[in-house]
C-alpha cells in the first residue's frame, strides 16, 4: 500500500484531535505514514498526538542541501509545480517552492507515493507543489474556515489537486460549484466508538454539556440566551477561547451565572470518564460574521458515541448526523427554539433519553466510525491518479 506523507501546517493542536486520529487510523489500514510539519504545535497536546509528533519531520529542520538536491531533480511533470507556485497569490513563490522542496525531500526519503494535507491553506499549497515536483498524487481535506472565512486561492487548489475531501454534503456542493471539474469526495471525520462509550448504569448528572472552543461560530451567545428563556437548566461549558470573558460576563447580565459553569479545556481522559454522565450535548453552531463555521463537527459524533442525545442547529453536517430519534434539530440563531428543545428533552423520562442516546451511538457505529473514514481515505489514496 502507498506510503502517505501528511503535510500539516501545525501539529499537534489540542483542539484538532481529528488530525492525529485520522493518521493513526490510516496506519491501521496498512499505510506507512510520515507527518511533515511546517510548524511545531505550541501549548497543550493530547498524549497520543505527542507520540506522533515525536515521529514527525519539521520542515525547518530539513537541510538546505537536501532541498537543493530536490530542486535539481524534478519529475517530468514538474512544470505543474512551477505553474501553481507562480499562479497562487497567498505565498511568495520563491519561499513556497523552496519549502516545498524540503517537503519533497522528506517524502522521497520515506518513499511517500501520495501527499495529503489538512486544511486548504499553506499546507495544501506546499503539498501540491511538492507532489507535482515528485510526480506523485496529492489531496487535501477542507474543514470550514479555510473554505468560508479565509479561502486562499481555493479554486486554483481545487483544480490542482488529484482529489479534495469535503467533510459534509453542503461543503461538497459548495466546492463543486467553485470547481465543477475537480474530484470532490465527501468523507466525514469519524470517531472511535470503542474509545468513547456510554457509562452503563451511571447516575446521570442533572446538567447539560457544551464542548468546544469559545468562538463565534459555536453559537454560545444563542446558547446563553436560550438558557435564560428556558429558566431552569444548568450547563457545563468545556473549552476555552477568545470569547470566554465575554461569555462569562453575558451569563452574569442574563442572571444565569449560577447555572453556567465554565470548566476550561479538558483532556481525553476527562471526556471519556465524565461526558457520558450528562443529560445531552448542546451544539448551537452557526456561521461567524466572517463566514467561519463548523462543517462536520466531531464533537457531535463523539457525544453520540457516548450515548448522549444531541440538541443542535440545522446547519452543515449537523443535518446529516442528528435525527429525530437521536436528538433535536432547531433553526440557526434561534434561542427560543433552542430553549424549547432543551425543555422537550428534559421533559422526557430518563429511559426515553437513554434510548435516544443509544440510538445515536448505533448511528455512529453504522455511519461515522473512524475506521469507516480510514477505509474511505485509503481507497482515495490508492486510486488517486497523478495529474500533470
Amino acid at each position: 500500500m502507498k506510503a502517505i506523507g501528511y503535510v500539516l501546517a501545525d501539529f499537534p493542536v489540542f483542539s484538532e484531535t481529528f488530525v492525529g486520529n485520522e493518521m493513526r487510523a490510516v496506519m491501521a489500514q496498512g499505510h506507512r505514514v510520515t507527518p511533515i510539519v511546517m510548524r511545531a504545535g505550541r501549548g497543550r497536546a493530547h498524549d497520543a498526538d505527542l507520540a506522533l509528533a515525536a515521529q514527525a519531520t519539521q520542515v525547518s529542520g530539513v537541510a538546505s542541501r537536501d532541498a537543493a538536491r530536490m530542486l535539481a531533480r524534478p519529475d517530468r511533470r514538474a512544470a505543474g509545480a512551477l505553474g501553481f507556485a507562480l499562479r497562487q497569490t497567498r505565498l511568495p513563490a520563491r519561499s513556497l517552492l523552496w519549502n516545498a522542496m524540503k517537503v519533497a525531500a522528506v517524502a522521497r526519503r520515506d518513499g511517500c507515493r501520495h501527499l495529503h494535507a489538512h486544511f486548504a491553506g499553506g499546507a495544501a499549497a506546499h503539498a501540491i507543489v511538492a507532489a507535482r515536483w515528485l510526480g506523485v498524487s496529492v489531496s487535501f481535506v477542507c474543514h470550514g474556515h479555510d473554505v468560508y472565512a479565509e479561502a486562499e486561492d481555493l479554486g486554483l487548489k481545487l483544480r490542482s489537486a488529484d482529489a479534495v475531501v469535503a467533510v459534509c454534503d453542503d461543503m461538497a456542493d459548495d466546492l463543486r460549484s467553485c470547481s465543477p471539474k475537480s474530484r470532490i469526495v465527501k468523507i466525514t471525520c469519524g470517531t472511535d466508538p470503542e474509545e468513547l462509550r456510554p457509562l452503563i448504569g451511571a447516575e446521570p448528572l442533572p446538567r447539560l454539556l457544551f464542548i468546544g472552543r469559545l468562538v463565534e461560530q459555536k453559537g454560545l451567545d444563542d446558547l446563553l440566551e436560550s438558557l435564560a428563556l428556558q429558566g431552569s437548566a444548568s450547563i457545563d461549558i468545556v473549552g476555552d477561547g477568545p470569547l470566554r470573558e465575554s461569555c462569562e460576563r453575558r451569563a452574569g447580565e442574563l442572571g444565569i451565572d449560577g447555572r453556567v459553569r465554565f470548566l476550561g479545556g479538558r483532556g481525553r481522559d476527562w471526556i471519556r470518564a465524565e461526558a457520558p454522565r450528562y443529560q445531552c450535548l448542546i451544539a448551537p453552531f452557526k456561521p461567524a460574521p466572517d463566514g467561519a463555521r463548523d462543517s462536520g463537527p466531531l464533537v457531535v459524533k463523539e457525544a453520540m458515541s457516548m450515548g448522549l442525545p444531541v440538541i443542535a442547529t440545522r446547519f452543515m453536517g449537523n443535518k446529516e448526523m442528528v435525527t429525530e430519534d437521536t436528538g433535536f434539530l432547531v433553526d440557526v440563531a434561534d434561542p427560543a427554539a433552542l430553549a424549547a428543545a432543551i425543555q422537550r428533552l428534559l421533559d422526557l423520562p430518563i429511559e426515553a433519553r437513554r434510548r435516544m442516546g443509544l440510538r445515536g451511538r448505533e448511528r455512529v457505529v453504522e455511519r461515522f466510525s473512524l475506521m469507516a473514514q480510514a477505509r474511505a481515505l485509503s481507497a482515495l489514496f490508492e486510486t488517486a491518479p497523478c495529474s500533470s
